[in-house]
């Protein structure tokens, strides 16, 4: 225990002088309590957020937390791209948002299902806490946005992208309501799933709804029932197949670039919810190179940032988006979680490592360090 206690300390310390640095350079921190992190001891006792008692230890974590930071933080998010985990074809999703490992004679979905609702539980006790903490908090969730679009104008290719659809908005929708959705509750009625939650939960759920919907967005995807077409199969729907679209290009890893994509997606959240947007990520994986003069000509990431920011500008003053805040991602280069790469790269700092480990990790500033500062300096692209 004094192990641990003695840990506590360094850490805090740590965040003390981050903040306390941060706001000393004009910055506004921004913190999500679980990124990807949930403490390994608690999935080998508990099994993760499968099991309700990680609830409190959650509200444990956050009040001890905000407690420290209320006169240092304002703005919150809870669970880090906490639908991602509705993919449920890819076990590493509920692995990094609730530290779930599936057994033996689960049924994925509903195992997931369950612990995704556990995490909405903790979020909204957490939302109620932080309030009582400080009233001015700003807390908000943390949702994976990929806008999906129907591959055809076929009246099945277009329900098909809806219902792909609801599966990323049950998060939000319970964030942002306060209550499960009905076509949630008729899809576990039709698997017969058993779900637990109490009466006292559901009020937890209605009383500790959010403030602001962050998101990231790095793509978008299209959606097909045309046999001819070659594509991923989509869960529930077996004729659905994620299909690349013809009008976009790529990335070296697939990912589709699509800056009218987050126009569209800005304006699907605040229509759906109008509430106050905050895109926390965006930004594109590249492999970067370094010069004989030691620079990185990252034309590419900045083209990228460009564009969406631009978007992002017509959102708010042609489509009266109500955006209150933007983070790419990311400020350095470190480790893709996706796919385990440190060459898939997405800062503005270049970090001398490669993919074996190899590397002195000196720090060098890319083409679009010096192109951001500007951006930010003057609060947007000009005009």
């Amino acid at each position: 225990m004094e192990t641990t206690n003695h840990l506590t300390k360094l850490i805090l310390k740590f965040y003390d002088e981050l903040f306390d640095e941060l706001l000393k350079n004009d910055l506004e921190p921004v913190i999500t309590l679980s990124h990807f992190e949930i403490p390994y001891a608690l999935y080998k006792k508990y099994g993760g957020f499968r099991n309700k008692q990680l609830i409190d230890y959650f509200v444990r974590f956050a009040e001890t937390v905000m407690h420290r930071y209320k006169n240092k933080v304002k703005y919150w998010m809870t669970f880090n791209e906490i639908n991602n985990q509705m993919d449920t074809f890819d076990d590493l999703l509920v692995w990094t948002n609730s530290a779930v490992i599936f057994e033996e004679g689960d049924n994925k979905e509903e195992v997931t299902i369950q612990a995704g609702l556990n995490e909405l539980i903790a979020s909204a006790k957490v939302v109620k806490l932080g309030k009582e903490i400080n009233p001015n908090f700003q807390i908000g969730c943390m949702m994976a946005m990929v806008p999906v679009y129907p591959y055809t104008s076929h009246p099945k290719d277009s329900l098909a992208a809806k219902k792909v659809m609801e599966r990323r908005f049950f998060f939000s929708d319970i964030h942002v309501r306060g209550e499960i959705p009905n076509y949630a509750l008729s899809l576990w009625e039709k698997k017969n799933f058993s779900i637990s939650y109490t009466k006292e939960e559901l009020e937890v759920l209605k009383e500790g709804t959010v403030d602001y919907i962050g998101f990231s967005y790095y793509m978008s995807v299209a959606v097909t029932t045309l046999d001819e077409v070659e594509g991923e199969s989509v869960r529930d729907f077996p004729k659905a197949k994620i299909v690349k679209n013809p009008y976009l290009r790529a990335n070296d890893w697939g990912w589709q670039i699509d800056p009218d994509g987050l126009r569209y997606t800005l304006n699907m959240l605040h229509q759906r919810y109008n509430k106050p947007l905050f895109i926390v990520e965006n930004g594109m994986g590249a492999y970067d190179e370094i010069e004989d003069d030691g620079s990185i000509q990252d034309d590419y990431r900045i083209e990228y940032l460009e564009e969406h920011i631009k978007a992002m500008q017509e959102a708010i003053n042609s489509d009266g988006v109500d955006l209150i805040g933007y983070t790419p991602w990311g400020v350095i280069d470190i480790v893709s979680f996706g796919t385990g790469e440190m060459e898939k790269r997405y800062g503005f700092i270049y970090v001398d490592k490669d993919n074996q480990g190899n590397g002195t990790l000196e720090r060098y500033k890319k083409k679009s360090f010096r192109w951001y500062q500007n951006v930010i300096a003057q609060n947007g692209l000009n005009e």
